[in-house]
């Protein structure tokens, strides 16, 4: 956990074009500075979902319901590389054909590490069999299960506390799909409706 901490992040401006470089611990500290990301949903033949509550250890939102798979590509890295080698990390899945179904900026803080999520999160759906196997790293993944993201919507509105103040605008972009930006953008990202840019906490939706 510890050592990721310290790779390397690809910074951009709020239309995707990379500008620079810094450590996952840099870009996560406030003010936070805004760098490339991924969410992944794995998606059943049926179209449920499969969430995971983030591990008590994690620096950033620990316990909170969040989509599949998260993570950060390194420099120069392909989404589809670094979010298969995620899957495999944290899940013990893979490798997934994944899609991308949207891009979008968010910014949120976490009252309780203090940290900060401001991240161009390209969200990725990969279809997956339920039957498949899955052996969750304990240190990454405290549970999983499987929902439908109608519902989830819905619950999200109720509970928002219980999830990761991201999973909206990932669950938002899975069901109303934008397409594909490429590895840039071919215009500024947007953050999803009914994001509430005045929740002191957590803001825009968000990682």
């Amino acid at each position: 956990m510890s050592s990721r901490e310290e790779h390397l992040v690809e910074l951009v401006d709020e239309t995707g074009e990379a500008h620079g470089e810094t450590t996952v611990a840099a870009a996560h500290r406030p003010p936070g500075q805004l760098h490339r990301a991924f969410s992944v949903l794995l998606v059943d033949p049926d179209g449920q979902v499969l969430l995971q509550r983030r591990a008590a250890v994690k620096t950033r939102f620990p316990l909170r319901w969040a989509n599949s798979c998260c993570g950060h590509p390194r420099p120069g890295e392909s989404l589809a590389e670094a979010a298969n080698q995620r899957l495999r990390e944290e899940l013990g899945a893979g490798p997934v054909e994944l899609t991308e179904v949207g891009v979008y900026v968010y910014y949120a803080e976490d009252p309780a590490t203090g940290r900060v999520e401001f991240e161009y999160d390209h969200v990725l759906r990969g279809e997956f069999l339920p039957s498949a196997p899955l052996l969750p790293d304990p240190d990454e993944v405290a549970e999983l299960r499987w929902a439908d993201p109608a519902a989830l919507e819905a619950e999200l509105d109720r509970d928002p506390r219980s999830y990761a103040p991201w999973l909206g605008g990932v669950v938002n972009r899975l069901l109303r799909p934008t397409g594909s930006s490429g590895s840039g953008a071919s215009g500024p990202a947007t953050t999803p409706p009914g994001s509430s840019a005045d929740d002191t906490a957590e803001r825009s939706g968000g990682r």
